[in-house]
């Protein structure tokens, strides 16, 4: 008798611990917030929208002259960066944004003459944008925190900062009807084209709100500064191209 109350009670023993067990793995197959381990990084997908300072004297010149505004530059912007986790707070996180802009002008003052009307002299211009940068970045707070070994809980939300620089591609171009005599208003069909490269950097501030142990929604601004050479061919006695400016967006994370 007394055996098997000493039985019953090692099976009701046995039943706890093994219910203790298992409940863990049960929260963490509902999203519940448990992981097996600390992630060793994420990556992510967003898109946003992306202003251009438009600053340089290039931008002056085609805004003064075609019914163009600065705030046509600016366009879309998606993206995405791969991040690596350096400590349990800091973060080395690579990344790439592509903006595109694309707007239809006239010329402000000067019409062309045909069949006896006047007639706008029309064309069309785009900007794009490409930073490639690599950049450190803090979190504020704990992102998780570990429970035991075998299990880690994210934060609801993680703010977070961060600075970098690399590298920008950009491309300029208008296709169109141009006056190339002012005088005797000569207009003749052109492509004109600036591409290359200049070095970046840049700021950031963001916020991840985890959805799930594994995603999380992400929010961040950032500002890129960045400057590089004309075509001399094409715009013969411009500065360097402003390719500067600030861009927000949303998107998710995704934890590994």
């Amino acid at each position: 008798m007394r055996f098997e109350c000493l039985a019953r009670r090692s099976a009701l023993l046995g039943t706890v611990l093994l219910m203790s067990v298992a409940r863990p793995a049960v929260s963490q197959t509902r999203g519940d917030g448990f992981l097996f381990k600390t992630p060793n990084g994420s990556f992510s997908l967003r898109g946003g929208y992306a202003v251009a300072n438009a600053g340089s004297d290039l931008f002056s010149e085609v805004t003064s002259i075609l019914t163009l505004d600065k705030r046509d530059f600016s366009s879309v912007s998606f993206g995405g960066d791969i991040s690596f986790s350096a400590s349990p707070r800091f973060d080395l996180v690579f990344g790439a944004d592509f903006s595109s802009a694309t707007q239809d002008s006239e010329f402000r003052d000067l019409v062309e003459e045909v069949n006896g009307q006047d007639q706008p002299i029309r064309q069309s211009t785009s900007f794009k944008r490409l930073p490639l940068t690599a950049s450190l970045k803090y979190y504020l707070t704990d992102r998780g925190r570990s429970i035991g070994q075998f299990a880690w809980i994210p934060s609801r939300y993680a703010p977070y900062v961060g600075v970098g620089g690399g590298t920008m591609w950009y491309r300029f171009r208008q296709n169109g009807d141009f006056v190339i005599d002012p005088e005797t208003l000569e207009i003749r069909t052109q492509k004109l084209e600036s591409s290359g490269w200049g070095p970046a950097a840049q700021g950031m501030a963001g916020v991840d709100y985890t959805l799930r142990p594994w995603i999380a929604l992400t929010a961040e601004a950032r500002y890129n500064w960045a400057r590089a050479s004309l075509n001399e061919n094409v715009y013969e006695g411009f500065d360097k191209i402003d390719l500067s400016g600030f861009a927000g967006s949303m998107g998710f994370r995704v934890r590994f």
